[in-house]
C-alpha cells in the first residue's frame, strides 16, 4: 500500500508498529497496548494506551516515542497520549502474531 492510499489511521497504526517495549521484542500495537486511536477535528489524534506493567521503568520513553512518531505524520495537527491501566493489560490482548513470537501459543 503506498503512502497516498493509506488512511490516516493506517499511517498511525504503521508508526505504532515501530514502537517497542524494550523488554519485549514485539511492538506495542501487536502487544495490544494501544486501546484506542481517535481522530478528531483538524486531525487531532487521541491515543489511549497502557503498559505491560504499571511500574514500567521506561513508561515515559515509550509515551514520548509514541507522541513524537505520531506527531511526525503528515496531516497530524496535535497528539494527546493518555496512559491508562483500566483495564489492566494481559497477554490475551496480544495479536496472534505476537503470541506466536513470544511462544504463548
Amino acid at each position: 500500500m503506498s503512502e497516498n492510499t493509506m488512511t490516516l489511521r493506517d499511517r498511525i497504526e504503521e508508526v505504532l508498529r515501530t514502537v517497542y517495549d524494550p523488554e519485549i521484542p514485539v511492538n506495542i500495537f501487536e502487544l495490544g497496548l494501544v486501546y484506542e486511536i481517535r481522530i478528531g477535528d483538524n486531525n487531532r489524534i487521541g491515543i489511549i494506551m497502557t503498559l505491560t506493567a504499571p511500574g514500567c521503568p521506561v513508561a515515559g520513553d515509550i509515551i514520548r516515542e509514541v507522541d513524537e512518531k505520531v506527531r511526525a505524520i503528515e496531516d497530524v495537527s496535535d497528539v494527546d497520549v493518555t496512559l491508562t491501566f483500566d483495564p489492566p493489560w494481559n497477554k490475551e490482548m496480544m495479536s496472534e502474531e505476537a503470541r506466536l513470537e513470544l511462544g504463548f501459543m
